[in-house]
């Protein structure tokens, strides 16, 4: 079971879009999907459909009237189920203030229902309070969705900062999956510019006991489409709405790429493949062996004598090398001849005038009339 908390305390990046679309593909793609709506605006709710002040049992009543995660869940279609959200919250974080151990009350609650989800994906508020910590505390994995803007990227830096201090204190299994470029123009320069610094900080990490150590810019970038905004107030995801649009295409790729990428088995994969060329190398060292003792042998016992040449190139070499280090001096004594020439400048003037002073262009005219 894979648990990720989609999350970016700046708000209109697509969040929700993308938790609601990427469950719906990964559904499609025969996964057990479970969302968990942790806005208060409740917005992943109200996409699929449900009213949010219904009674049903929804996260608030799981978090402050300790209510199982098991009768919080709603199924709304094959693999797909969904713990709605509430206007009541947003008082939440206050209630919880007293409470002992309130930034792990989620984690508790997950842990003690028996599930058989594939994915749970936790649908962040655009914010790093309460609830955001309590995501991070039960997730695995964090996916960044953001737009490719100056000032959304600027918020990145911070979001690490709390996933690195989560991951040092409550939960060392986090770790940064990815960052999913959302409202996408390739057409444009901030966008492609936002990508080459992404990709630059992505590098710089590489290697490092940092939470996004192994995160990478998923390639599959959510184009602008209007059909994203236009399928929830129809209550419906983008692959039924318009199940051939650019958007529904995007997030079926998204899916699939999110599917293959697990941040925290990415190391053994390398590993492997770093063996294989050594086994395939030592197939083919025995064959050139068994090819050599065939003819060769033979042909090599009569130039033996000849032979002699062979340690006259090796002199050649040697000799050759010498004035190639000769050369390399004269590139390290460049600046001791440039002093040379300095002080060459003050002789130069006396030698050159006797110099010009012969070729007397008057005489050789008069010796020609």
């Amino acid at each position: 079971m894979r648990c990720i908390a989609l999350m970016n305390q700046k708000g209109g990046v697509g969040k929700t879009t993308t938790t609601v679309n990427l469950g719906a593909a990964l559904a499609e793609m025969g996964q057990r999907v479970c969302l968990v709506d942790l806005d208060p605006q409740a917005h992943l709710t109200i996409n699929y459909g449900m009213d949010p002040t219904a009674d049903a049992v929804n996260v608030y009543n799981m978090l402050i009237e300790e209510r199982s995660f098991l009768e919080a869940v709603h199924t709304i279609d094959s693999n797909i189920a969904l713990v709605p959200s509430s206007i009541d919250l947003a008082a939440a974080e206050i209630e919880l203030v007293s409470v002992l151990g309130r930034e792990t009350i989620l984690k508790e609650r997950l842990k003690s229902a028996q599930h058989d989800f594939d994915f749970i994906l936790l649908d962040c508020p655009p914010s790093l309070g309460l609830l955001t910590i309590n995501a991070l505390a039960v997730a695995t994995e964090v996916i960044i969705p953001m737009q490719p803007h100056f000032l959304a990227l600027q918020g990145v830096g911070k979001l690490l900062e709390t996933v690195a201090l989560v991951s040092r204190r409550m939960n060392p299994l986090l770790k940064v999956g990815g960052i999913v470029l959302t409202m996408f123009d390739s057409q444009t320069n901030l966008s492609n510019e936002v990508v080459n610094d992404l990709n630059g900080f992505i590098e710089n990490a590489k290697g490092k006991p940092l939470p996004w150590a192994n995160a990478k810019i998923f390639e599959s970038k959510i184009r602008r489409n209007i059909k994203l905004a236009e399928s929830p107030s129809f209550g419906q995801t983008i692959l039924k709405y318009e199940p051939q649009s650019h958007g529904a295409a995007d997030y079926r790729a998204l899916a699939r790429e999110v599917f293959a990428h697990n941040p925290s088995v990415a190391k053994p994969p390398t590993s492997a493949v770093t063996v294989s060329p050594p086994v395939v190398a030592a197939k083919l060292a025995p064959t050139p062996v068994a090819a050599k003792p065939a003819t060769p042998p033979a042909a090599l016992k009569p130039p033996a004598p000849p032979v002699v040449a062979r340690p006259s190139a090796p002199a050649v070499a040697n000799v050759a090398l010498k004035p190639a280090a000769d050369k390399k001096v004269s590139i390290t004594t460049k600046p001791i001849d440039e002093r040379k020439l300095v002080a060459a400048k003050v002789r130069i003037p006396p030698k050159t005038v006797p110099a010009t002073a012969p070729p007397v262009t008057p005489a050789e005219i008069e010796a020609l009339t």
